[in-house]
């Protein structure tokens, strides 16, 4: 099993990315319990302070990443990753998805109010959001779900082991973006204004 273990390592290591759990035990001829024990003993292999690694599991897969505690030495190697900068539409619009996946446009703009084209494509172009199949309903409206990234960049293993959000700040959505649509309207009704004075204009002269 000592040899399982540097198996999966070298598995992990190569990929660079996340591997799913059912490849790693096809061909290292694991059941799921053995491949869970050996993963959860390499998980605690990993957190001894002098090891530069950890191992992260995420849903049905698994990778090997640099210790957080690392990142300012590995920035000094190669180039610092491009940051994405994450407005409060487009944490708001997260936050749906990944409390109510899958979940369509139309369902998120439903509870938002609002448009939310800009705020998901975005996402699926920070690799935050990725496309879920079709609602069988009809016009077939495009499921969307998180990805790993997501679950990467939010520390977590699993869509459960999301905090359970608060109900105040489920107002405090409704809030914003009923603000969103009240300078959404009154924009439209400023242009329509000027638009009705120009031509009243132009019919004077």
């Amino acid at each position: 099993m000592e040899r399982k273990k540097g198996m999966i390592e070298g598995i992990l290591f190569s990929m660079g990315g996340s591997v799913k759990k059912k490849q790693l035990m096809n061909v290292l001829d694991l059941d799921e319990k053995q491949l869970n024990e050996l993963l959860a003993e390499m998980k605690r292999e990993y957190e001894k302070e002098e090891r530069g690694i950890r191992l992260i599991e995420l849903e049905d897969s698994c990778q090997l990443c640099t210790k957080p505690e690392y990142y300012d030495m590995l920035i000094r190697i190669v180039k610092q990753p491009k940051k994405y900068r994450l407005t409060d539409v487009m944490l708001e619009t997260l936050s749906i998805i990944a409390y109510r996946q899958p979940v369509t446009k139309q369902e998120i703009e439903a509870i938002r109010g609002v448009k939310c084209d800009h705020a998901v494509n975005r996402l699926i172009e920070y690799n935050l959001v990725c496309e879920a199949g079709r609602l069988n309903a009809v016009g077939r409206p495009i499921l969307l779900k998180t990805t790993e990234e997501f679950l990467r960049c939010f520390g977590v293993e699993h869509i459960d082991d999301l905090p359970m959000i608060d109900p105040s700040m489920v107002e405090e959505f409704k809030q914003e973006a009923q603000e969103e649509m009240n300078i959404i309207l009154e924009s439209g009704e400023e242009s329509e204004s000027e638009n009705d004075n120009r031509t009243k204009e132009r019919a004077g002269g």
